[in-house]
């Protein structure tokens, strides 16, 4: 596939990017959106953006919940974000890492390329969806969210006030919120 018929991506971070949640979820029954996500995601979409969400599980390593939670909680967020924007399969595809090198269950206790601040997960997302890359951005809460897309090539925005994470990021651009980051994404690319 040529350069000029791949599409752009917007990868976003799940966790206190698009849901309010501060510790890991396994209970699909707590999935709350953070307010305003679903319009903007679906501003983005009918710009033609493709959305990915990327995130780390590590809960899953730490025997906090399991794979088939995680795509419960996955599940239960795509049918919210479905329902208030009006658009079905908003969300193109979930990417995620079950694996923490300081993990309890055996099988998911080691390092993985698919853990962010690794950019496994947008590669990988880049082979399926036939993603450019260069023309994508990444949106998180975290500097390992902007270190992620930085390594795969993306343009980096980071959603945070935190003096010290915007110092360790160094991110392209720093907003407040995911529609100030929508605002600059569709304005730049």
């Amino acid at each position: 596939m040529g350069r000029e018929q791949r599409c752009r991506a917007v990868f976003l971070d799940r966790d206190n990017t698009l849901i309010a949640n501060d510790g890991d979820l396994g209970d699909p029954d707590a999935v709350r959106l953070i307010d305003g996500v679903a319009p903007v995601l679906a501003r983005l979409a009918k710009a033609q953006w493709r959305l990915v969400v990327v995130s780390n599980q590590g809960g899953v390593a730490r025997g906090k919940f399991t794979e088939a939670d995680v795509e419960a909680v996955n599940g239960r967020l795509a049918d919210l974000l479905d329902e208030q924007s009006g658009i079905r399969g908003l969300i193109d595809r979930f990417y995620w890492c079950p694996f923490h090198p300081e993990g309890t269950v055996e099988r998911y206790c080691h390092e993985h390329p698919w853990r962010k601040p690794r950019s496994g997960m947008l590669v990988q997302a880049g082979r399926d969806l036939g993603v450019d890359l260069d023309r994508s951005w990444i949106v998180g809460d975290q500097p390992r969210d902007v270190a992620a897309g930085r390594a795969a090539g993306c343009a980096t925005i980071l959603v945070s006030i935190d003096p010290a994470a915007i110092e360790a990021a160094q991110p392209t651009d720093v907003v407040t919120t995911l529609a100030e980051a929508a605002e600059i994404i569709l304005c730049r690319r």
